[in-house]
């Protein structure tokens, strides 16, 4: 048994690494992880260190008072009086920020949301709160009333633990979702080759006329999938690595800051991709193995590369903390505790728990794939 079962794994081995487009499946989308890794990094510093004359053009539909005038002249903001009318126009065009209205003691701020508005909102919200403030303190001094004593009444303090950095933690988190979506497309052609392909060719009939059992062959082939996939995801955790030690040095938004993976976090990254790579590798032999032609079984796997991505994507964006019932669902497990262990939040449990039910899902997608193969209505359809 295991003299056929490692006679099988070799010549997929073989036969994954003289096919090109495995190789390129397999080496070539790694490739991809450092220019998401930069890429990203030089769009967030380039947001981050936005000149305020790319957003300070502030429509104002009714006379500054001198001391807006003269707050406005601090805060560099450049004022553009104009109706309502007018600067909605202007607004339009692009050639202000955005604009705000008054009534009576009620200002409006009218902005879609953009992201120089963004920034041209969070300007005009520091201005009138600062404006406020002096109007209150106009106030109290009109009434006789030290305004220091009733704006010190409490003081505040903030203290920031130490920690990764936004972008730092954000891109890591990304680029993780990037490498399992490589791992499963590394392991949808071999996946696709040694099922449906092999069926096409006619060879897998070939095969099973050899006095080797049906489990051998599943085994061998699954194993051969998963090498693959394993050989992608650890190539691409290691430019990821190599991508965070370069840009680390490149952006300011990183000064200050350990962006790296400490050595704990690597190896827990690294069991994560090897379960994982398991995991998709047996699904995408179970679904190919349905498929009558190489065309059929691409078409088949080709949703599983976005389901891959999007469980992942949606509890990065919501920030879903992982539990003991997140981690046994498939696709949202790995990117979960992946989140945790970036944040250093190692839990054994969580972790064991994905190991675990991972193996249950792989047991089952090998009795279905060997009732496939044993089942000659399934295999020998045309």
């Amino acid at each position: 048994m295991k003299s056929n079962l490692w006679n099988i794994l070799k010549k997929e081995l073989r036969e994954l690494f003289r096919d090109k487009k495995s190789l390129a499946m397999m080496l070539v989308i790694p490739i991809f992880i450092p220019l998401l890794v930069i890429g990203m990094s030089a769009l967030f510093e380039a947001e981050t260190n936005m000149s305020i004359e790319e957003y300070n053009k502030i429509g104002f539909a009714y006379q500054l008072s001198s001391i807006e005038k003269s707050l406005a002249d601090e805060m560099n903001v450049d004022v553009i009086n104009g109706s309502e009318k007018e600067l909605a126009e202007d607004y339009k065009k692009g050639t202000i920020n955005l604009y705000i209205t008054k009534e009576g003691t009620h200002y409006t701020i009218h902005s879609d949301g953009s992201d120089k508005s963004t920034y041209a909102s969070n300007l005009m919200e520091t201005y009138f709160n600062t404006y406020k403030e002096m109007l209150q303190q106009q106030y109290l001094e009109g009434k006789n009333i030290k305004a220091d004593e009733i704006s010190n009444i409490i003081t505040v303090e903030e203290q920031v633990v130490e920690e990764d950095n936004f972008f730092a933690s954000y891109i890591k988190n990304f680029a993780f979702l990037f490498i399992l979506m490589a791992i499963t497309v590394s392991a949808t052609y071999p996946a696709t080759d040694t099922t449906a392909g092999e069926r096409e060719r006619g060879t897998l009939e070939t095969l099973l006329t050899f006095p080797i059992k049906s489990k051998d062959i599943i085994i061998g082939k699954f194993l051969g999938v998963t090498v693959s996939s394993i050989i992608t995801g650890l190539l691409s955790l290691g430019l990821a690595i190599l991508s965070l030690f370069i840009t680390k040095d490149m952006f300011t938004i990183y000064e200050g800051v350990d962006v790296m993976f400490s050595m704990s976090s690597i190896i827990y990254a690294i069991l994560v991709i090897i379960t994982y790579s398991f995991f998709i590798s047996g699904l995408c032999i179970a679904i190919a193995s349905t498929a009558k032609t190489f065309k059929e079984a691409q078409s088949a796997l080709t949703p599983l590369t976005f389901i891959s991505l999007f469980p992942g994507m949606i509890a990065f964006m919501v920030g879903i903390k992982t539990t003991p019932l997140i981690a046994v669902i498939p696709f949202l497990n790995f990117t979960t505790i992946f989140t945790d262990i970036t944040a250093g939040n190692i839990n054994i449990v969580n972790i064991i728990l994905m190991i675990a039910s991972t193996l249950l899902y792989i047991s089952i997608v090998f009795v279905y794939i060997i009732k496939q193969y044993k089942s000659e209505k399934v295999l020998f359809a045309k």
